[in-house]
């Protein structure tokens, strides 16, 4: 079976996507539930300015990475991922966040062969470089992004990700979904690599 190199976002791929709603709320006196969340941009979603959102990220952003639920199976999915492919997390995150992101995926016993944070949402060099065969995120920028440089993706469905995607995107909604899909491309590789 061919060993496949998987690039993985974090935050709203892995993480729950609306763990960070209870704090912005109590900071901002907001009441943002879930469906509100209809864009990728948190200050929009709250009806503030970007510095605003920018000063609740710097005050309260480790707390909020480090509260982070995990969604459904993803623990276990990349657990068994990481036995048979090589697991690459990527994210925008920024450098300074390095401790508060290790500390999380130690806690909950989630293995890596390498972790990359860009502070930027250009993933393509990174997933180039990386020699990526799937990458797996939540924003749909970066999805069609990925898509127009030839990257497989799988967009991991949530309220701010809709719209019109190109046939290398695959709209999955459980980890479970993700690893049946890996386990397939995987297997029919193998096979091709033998007929060959």
């Amino acid at each position: 079976m061919k060993r496949l190199n998987l690039c993985i976002d974090i935050d709203g791929t892995v993480t729950g996507a609306y763990d960070w709603l209870p704090r912005a709320n109590d900071y901002f006196q907001t009441r943002v539930i879930p469906t509100d969340v209809t864009v990728y941009d948190i200050h929009q979603v709250l009806g503030v300015e970007r510095e605003d959102y920018e000063k609740f990220y710097t005050i309260y952003g480790e707390k909020c990475h480090e509260e982070n639920t995990i969604r459904d199976g993803g623990r276990e999915v990349i657990s068994n991922l990481f036995k048979k492919h090589n697991i690459h997390f990527v994210t925008a995150r920024e450098e300074r966040m390095r401790d508060v992101t290790t500390k999380w995926f130690a806690n909950h016993r989630i293995p890596m062969h390498s972790l990359s944070l860009l502070g930027s949402h250009n993933k393509v060099g990174k997933a180039n470089d990386l020699s990526c065969d799937i990458f797996i995120e939540d924003r749909y920028e970066n999805a069609i992004q990925l898509a127009k440089a030839g990257f497989e993706v799988l967009l991991m469905d949530c309220h701010y990700n809709k719209g019109l995607l190109p046939s290398n995107v695959t709209r999955i909604s459980t980890w479970f979904e993700i690893e049946n899909i890996i386990e397939h491309l995987s297997s029919a590789q193998n096979n091709e690599t033998k007929i060959a």
